[in-house]
């Protein structure tokens, strides 16, 4: 079968929408990228780079061992997808769901697989994900095995029960902080630093409010089909108005750092995120989602609203973040070699 080089690039920036016939066309890699929703693992991909860059201003880390680490992680949160598309089938969540199939093709209610298969599907990317995590154990030990089953703990549960009981955006948090960057670091450096846990804190929120514009566009999906989230528990214009403060903390934790002398204040290259947050981000979050599409909105991303905007901004943090990360490890580098 040929490989669709064209769809490989889509399938890493958005959830293309997969007709019927095409499906059976697709080469196994555009297959995975679409039924993992790669463009949203793009996140765990960011996680991983902070963690590199941060092990790096410490130690001259292996990079084998990186690469296993993004392999794990990435196979962890394809599995993730997977699991929660397989369950919310099963639970009648995504049987019809008008709204699920804005943001991708659900393999099971499309009937591009059954739910046999997509389980072994799962198992597969599971397998891959645990095997990178064998290796890391072995090479680090420690910590390195409970952080792992951490993990597996919350790449299980997500979908049910945190998801469902108001859990879900807190796990976001704990998963891409503490465990993706700070568990990262721990394997790569081999000490837990509980600077380098807040330093993963801005992009973790970024991660976060990702989550949280999802469950506000699901906001009268979830709420009917009895799904708790945290925006359907304290309601959409808080959930709205939580979102805008996890911006504000995201930098009020890099501006502590800075001034506790962790980084250097080059690490501020960050705020050039900001105007995309102000141009879009924040008149968006500061209304309700309008009923009707606006004519200058996308036809293909309606009706999601706020998570488009979310993932935008927080993509454009994340590779700032990453910048600012890089010259300031120079920088930390220079400094103390000198």
């Amino acid at each position: 079968m040929k490989l669709d080089l064209a769809m490989w690039k889509k399938a890493v920036t958005v959830i293309p929408r997969i007709e019927d016939d095409e499906w059976p066309k697709l080469d196994f890699v555009s297959r995975w990228l679409i039924m993992t929703r790669f463009a949203a693992i793009i996140l765990t991909v960011i996680a991983v780079f902070v963690s590199g860059v941060l092990s790096y201003r410490a130690v001259n880390i292996n990079i084998g061992i990186w690469v296993l680490l993004a392999v794990a992680l990435i196979f962890a949160h394809a599995t993730n997808n997977v699991l929660n598309d397989l369950i919310d089938f099963r639970r009648g969540i995504d049987r019809g769901n008008y709204f699920r199939a804005q943001y991708g093709p659900q393999p099971l209610d499309r009937g591009f697989m059954t739910q046999r298969g997509l389980l072994r599907y799962a198992i597969g990317n599971c397998l891959l994900a645990l095997l990178g995590g064998v290796g890391l154990v072995l090479y680090r030990g420690g910590l390195t095995l409970p952080l792992m089953l951490a993990g597996f703990l919350f790449l299980v549960f997500y979908t049910y029960p945190l998801k469902y009981f108001a859990l879900g955006e807190l796990s976001v948090l704990i998963v891409w902080g503490p465990l993706m960057i700070g568990g990262g670091y721990y394997v790569l450096v081999g000490s837990w630093d509980w600077q380098i846990v807040l330093a993963s804190l801005p992009f973790a929120i970024g991660a976060t409010m990702v989550i949280f514009g999802k469950h506000i566009d699901k906001f009268e999906v979830d709420r009917e089909k009895g799904v708790h989230t945290l925006p359907v528990v304290i309601g959409e214009r808080p959930a709205r108005a939580a979102a805008i403060g996890l911006v504000a903390l995201q930098y009020l934790v890099i501006l502590y750092l800075v001034l506790a002398r962790y980084f250097t204040p080059v690490v501020l290259l960050v705020v050039l995120s900001l105007p995309l947050f102000f141009k879009t981000m924040l008149p968006m979050f500061r209304k309700p989602k309008p009923k009707e599409r606006p004519a200058n909105y996308p036809a293909e991303s309606w009706p999601l609203w706020f998570v488009g905007a979310a993932f935008v901004y927080t993509r454009r943090f994340g590779l700032f973040y990453i910048l600012g990360l890089i010259v300031d490890t120079v920088l930390h580098r220079l400094l103390h070699l000198a």
